[in-house]
């Protein structure tokens, strides 16, 4: 998107802000392996691994603490259409990786084929959530091999709830906790997905934000800073396009269940807001009954699809999550 186009889009909102990459956005890219960079009084280390699957080169980054030999390890799993920056928003006390790096985990992310920086697809039905499950397990292999832990916890965003769960139904012996974050329990609604690559945009990186009456983006619930960065680090990272085999996995019936929770056998955290348009509620409330024993159901009242970075409830989101690891 021209710079143009992008003030006019935040000039709707009456927000004034930067144009420019963010030090989110810029950070982790121009970061060689094992370097170090800092954020608030805390320094952390930040490194790449080469992992490849299926002849495509994927993205595997860890980090912690620099100078700690983190015993816990933990591996985020990003949702539909943008990848893992997500989950490091490098603005106040915001960022997930940081704040479970803080909490003594070594803090993996891995780019599904296709997402990101891993490599490109050709197909861009081919990363599914069944190929997805696949790509997570080869994550977990290798994080597993350079650490010589048999258990690592997995926690999946959004569409990343669909692919952590198959993978933890298929592979159960390497998790020791699952995290479902807004989970989608169920299809979001019938509809044909033709095109094998989704066209991605700053207004559809920003469609998770909570707005108010007027259509506006709500400034209670998202600070603007965080708007910005998160869709400067989508564009920055994900650029024009991404796969559509998990949106075409998602766009079925609501009737069709797209997490398998009887077959789930190891303890699951199902966290989420009340106000996630995503989720079906019916499913979400009624989930623990599947799950295995030692899983547990966090709402967040007030809180919507974007949780982990929304001012009033991301302090709780964090809290809960890390409570039900250390348990």
């Amino acid at each position: 998107m021209s710079n143009a186009r992008y003030r006019r889009w935040f000039g709707l909102i009456t927000l004034s802000l930067a144009l420019a990459v963010t030090p989110a956005a810029a950070s982790a890219e121009a970061l060689p392996a094992e370097e170090a960079f800092t954020s608030e009084e805390y320094t952390y280390s930040y490194e790449e691994y080469a992992l490849e699957r299926n002849g495509i080169a994927l993205h595997l980054d860890r980090v912690a603490v620099e100078d700690t030999e983190p015993e816990k390890n933990i591996l985020l799993v990003h949702g539909l259409t943008y990848s893992s920056h997500e989950f490091d928003i490098d603005y106040e006390d915001y960022s997930l990786v940081r704040f479970l790096a803080r909490e003594g985990y070594a803090v993996w992310r891995v780019d599904i084929a296709g997402y990101g920086r891993s490599g490109e697809v050709e197909d861009g039905f081919m990363p599914d959530s069944d190929y997805a499950a696949e790509d997570i397990n080869a994550a977990v292999e290798l994080i597993t091999q350079e650490t010589g832990a048999d258990k690592l916890d997995v926690l999946g965003w959004s569409w990343g709830t669909v692919t952590s769960s198959r993978f933890a139904v298929k592979y159960p012996e390497h998790i020791n906790k699952l995290v479902l974050y807004a989970p989608i329990l169920s299809g979001l609604g019938d509809y044909d997905v033709d095109e094998d690559f989704h066209y991605n945009t700053w207004e559809h990186a920003a469609d998770d934000f909570q707005k108010d009456v007027d259509g506006n983006f709500d400034l209670t619930i998202t600070d603007p800073v965080i708007i910005e960065m998160y869709c400067s680090s989508c564009w920055h990272y994900d650029r024009d396009y991404s796969p559509n085999g998990g949106r075409r996995d998602l766009l079925v019936d609501s009737s069709e269940k797209l997490i398998d929770t009887e077959s789930i056998t190891v303890p699951t955290l199902v966290i989420c807001g009340d106000q996630d348009p995503y989720l079906n509620y019916d499913l979400v409330n009624t989930v623990t009954e599947t799950l295995p024993e030692g899983s547990a159901l966090e709402v967040i009242p007030g809180a919507s699809h974007a949780v982990m970075i929304e001012a009033p409830f991301y302090q709780d989101f964090q809290d809960r999550v890390i409570a039900y690891l250390e348990d």
